[in-house]
């Protein structure tokens, strides 16, 4: 059998460490062939010197002597930097598949080039759909290029659609943790540290989608990824609170039936099954313990966590919005970290930039780029103000 090669986009990330944990673990199917990191430079060249790729790549530039410095004596790998080296390694030819695990709007240009080069694409990066859904949805029709969910949640809707066919989805059933305010009062929030939301109950994630968990502006964004992935209005599409992360989705069809993917927190399960689809590999780990704990179900409050509510305003409204949105959170989110505003403000200061920049119904990429700058500007300037 020949060995898969894989790119992994963001590989010094959460999602990153695990994807070369599932490698490892199949040595015989998957084989490296470029990992790229934005600042870890010191665990890029660790991760090179273990899995040889053909090539590394670090977006930011300044640390590009010192990558070089430090993969010396590996002159079979190849050390590049920058934005556009990674726009130009996802398209080569050997690459079989890219995994898309960078944070933030930075993972839509390479998820572009990746697409247009017909990779298969194991996507992580949610905000490349947030952003600019229906472009990517045509983008991958276009040059067949298949998009497979390696989010917990839309793995386990994908999970539960294989076999089904055409048969109509009557709802979309998307879980939620609840993250560690759940049982907080509006009073609580305004006080909670960013140190407090960094402690999510359940799942070990980078800090800024840990934030975003917190705010819940995380399932928001995966209520949008949810509508274009699988074609379902975004109405048809619930949350659910369900503090144990046991039943990561589920989908209810036509006839009232409703079938759920269960199985522990680890997102190696999720990104194993995009690497292997449609065959299910071993893969060491926990296993599910249904008799450990009961397993309970609850609604939003969307007034509490406005973040939510932002999100379905934001897709019913579609063109740009999406794109404002993403823009403005990730403003606030780095702002939530560095102190500069309180929990609560995140979610006045989104929806003040989705009221203030200029929408446009039917965006292009470069339109995608000057809403993001645009909103950018607009919550920066606000979060100053606030």
């Amino acid at each position: 059998m020949k060995k898969q090669q894989i790119c992994i986009l963001g590989s010094t990330g959460s999602i990153g460490t695990q994807a070369l944990d599932v490698i490892a673990q199949h040595p015989d199917r998957y084989e490296v062939y470029c990992l790229t990191a934005h600042n870890r430079v010191q665990q890029l060249a660790e991760q090179a010197r273990k899995f040889r790729p053909a090539a590394v790549v670090i977006a930011n530039e300044a640390h590009y002597p010192t990558l070089c410095h430090l993969l010396a004596d590996m002159p079979d790998v190849k050390v590049y930097a920058g934005a556009e080296a990674i726009n130009q390694i996802v398209e080569a030819t050997p690459i079989d598949m890219v995994l898309t695990a960078m944070v933030g709007f930075a993972g839509l240009t390479p998820t572009i080039h990746a697409i247009k080069a017909g990779k298969k694409i194991c996507l992580a990066n949610k905000e490349t759909l947030v952003v600019a859904g229906e472009l990517i949805c045509q983008l991958a029709t276009r040059y067949h290029a298949p998009i497979l969910p390696v989010d917990s949640e839309h793995s386990a809707i994908f999970q539960s659609l294989v076999g089904e066919d055409h048969n109509e989805i009557d709802k979309i059933l998307l879980t939620c943790s609840g993250g560690p305010f759940r049982c907080m009062s509006p009073q609580q929030l305004a006080q909670v540290t960013a140190a407090d939301a960094l402690r999510h109950p359940t799942w070990d994630m980078g800090a800024k989608i840990t934030i975003d968990s917190a705010s819940l502006m995380n399932k928001g964004f995966e209520v949008i990824e949810a509508k274009w992935l699988f074609g379902v209005d975004v109405d048809r599409i619930q949350v659910l609170i369900h503090p144990q992360s046991i039943v990561h989705s589920a989908v209810q069809f036509a006839d009232g039936s409703v079938k759920a993917q269960l199985g522990v927190p680890d997102m190696r399960l999720p990104i194993q099954y995009a690497f292997s689809f449609p065959e299910r590999l071993p893969l060491q780990g926990e296993r599910l313990n249904l008799f450990a704990k009961p397993l309970e179900f609850m609604e939003p409050d969307m007034e509490k966590f406005r973040c939510l509510a932002l999100a379905f305003e934001a897709m019913r409204k579609g063109g740009n919005m999406p794109c404002v949105l993403n823009a403005a959170n990730e403003v606030v989110n780095e702002g939530f970290r560095r102190g500069q505003c309180s929990f609560l403000a995140m979610a006045d200061i989104i929806e003040k930039t989705m009221a203030r920049v200029s929408f446009d119904a039917t965006p292009d990429y470069d339109n995608y780029i000057q809403t993001d700058a645009a909103a950018r500007s607009v919550a920066a300037e606000l979060m100053q103000v606030h």
